[in-house]
């Protein structure tokens, strides 16, 4: 037997076989449209998705989505309707050659009887760009159904090339109301518990939140807490026991990293303490690095609250230094007592815009020598140069300011940092405006 022959009984072992003792949310996949909840936006009737798998218009897709949103499901059914023989590789575990062999032996039954075979490549943001470059020729050509499922956004974890040869849709997690109709499928189906548990409402709706939109999670739950059942019932005691702890979904270098920072950020910003602390809890929670949170929490008092509140920044240092001093479980209130005074306190991004405006024209403007009076002049050579020439010192002027102008020329005049009227940056607003008119008083004297 050659090694085609192999990969092929394999493939037909996917397609065909029923696994002996499958979980539960694998007895209980859908294997029609129609059978699939949630995913109204691209299934539902007269979607997208839907109409082209109606059509038989099976071209390359992306699916993009969080764990047990239906993926999978979904390239099955395709392979199904399409009689495709559905081989389903995780791009972790295969590499090059294995997806190669499946990809030729595809083209070959292309040009022989007109079959193909599905490629449904789990985990595709694993590949490296140059990996994901081998599948470019086949996709063009149409010799094989290509499904490449990701849950990390395809904007920055797959090349160009690749996604201009695929249609994107994004799944999504699945909503509690749906999480709780699978559940009661699964508890009444014979393919599932065969309606041998009562399941009181409490049990399930801890489920559902144990479950985060991942109905796989959900599915298995409610599998555990039915084998540890003693009676017939399922009650939030027992699920309570079977499930310690929840598990949240959060990937520290995946999307939720960004989206979870974000959030707390912008609510922050937004003077929301409540919000701060839940954002704050979900990435301490999901197992967040301490020191990632407090950096953000050293920008935030910066860029957000600035010299409105001048204790800002010292508070975020604090917490930052107890992280390093204690670390995690110590220092989490260290962060929460950051985090919610900087959503307290006043707020200005006077400094943030005004140092942007400067780094532009920095970066944009033609290169601007150093007036001489501001040089130093520490040898003969420069003083004969004329380096500090016109130089004031402010401490020897009435109000501790002078009327010397101290951008270059060209930049005269130009202001930068605009204060605003919150918090103690209206005091520091009140002094510039002493301060220019001062400077102005004393040039017309």
């Amino acid at each position: 037997m050659n090694g085609n022959d192999t990969l092929r009984q394999g493939m037909e072992r996917l397609r065909f076989a029923e696994p002996a003792g499958a979980p539960l949310a694998e007895r209980m996949r859908p294997t029609t449209l129609d059978d699939v909840v949630g995913q109204n936006a691209i299934l539902g009737v007269g979607a997208p998705l839907r109409k082209l798998i109606e059509r038989a218009e099976y071209r390359s897709f992306l699916f993009w989505g969080p764990p047990g949103s239906g993926k999978t499901t979904v390239g099955r059914i395709i392979a199904h309707r399409s009689h495709a023989a559905f081989v389903h590789l995780s791009a972790a575990l295969s590499g090059v050659k294995e997806i190669k062999a499946v990809l030729e032996r595809s083209r070959e039954g292309n040009e022989l009887t007109g079959t193909r075979d599905l490629l449904f490549l789990d985990e595709i943001h694993r590949f490296t760009r140059s990996q994901q470059d081998i599948l470019l020729s086949y996709l063009e050509e149409g010799s094989i159904i290509f499904i490449g499922a990701t849950t990390e956004n395809p904007s920055f974890a797959l090349n160009a090339a690749l996604l201009s040869r695929c249609q994107l849709f994004c799944f999504s997690s699945l909503a509690p109301d749906d999480i709780r109709k699978l559940l009661r499928r699964a508890a009444s189906d014979e393919r599932g518990l065969d309606g041998r548990y009562e399941i009181t409402p409490e049990a399930e709706q801890a489920i559902i939140a144990l479950s985060d939109g991942d109905v796989r999670r959900a599915l298995t739950t409610l599998e555990l807490v039915g084998s540890i059942a003693t009676e017939n019932k399922i009650d939030l005691s027992l699920v309570e026991r079977a499930v310690q702890r929840k598990g949240l979904n959060y990937d520290r270098s995946g999307d939720e990293h960004y989206n979870m920072i974000s959030a707390l950020h912008k609510s922050v910003r937004n003077s929301d303490p409540d919000a701060s602390l839940y954002w704050l809890a979900r990435m301490i929670e999901g197992g967040e690095d301490p020191r990632f949170i407090a950096r953000r929490l050293i920008r935030i008092a910066s860029e957000d609250v600035g010299l409105a509140d001048p204790n800002a920044l010292q508070i975020a240092l604090g917490a930052r230094a107890a992280v390093d001093a204690i670390g995690l479980p110590e220092c989490d209130l260290a962060l929460a007592q950051a985090a919610v005074y900087l959503a307290c306190a006043p707020k200005s991004n006077a400094l943030y815009v005004g140092f942007g405006v400067a780094r532009d024209d920095v970066r944009n403007r033609p290169t601007e020598s150093v007036p001489l009076h501001l040089r130093n002049a520490p040898t003969q050579l420069m003083k004969d140069l004329s380096y500090g020439d016109g130089y004031q010192y402010a401490h020897d002027y009435e109000g501790g300011v002078t009327a010397m102008e101290c951008l270059p020329p060209s930049l005269a005049g130009k202001r930068y940092y605009r204060p605003t009227e919150r918090g103690n940056e209206k005091k520091v607003k009140e002094r510039l405006e002493r301060l220019n008119n001062q400077r102005k008083r004393d040039k017309t004297t």
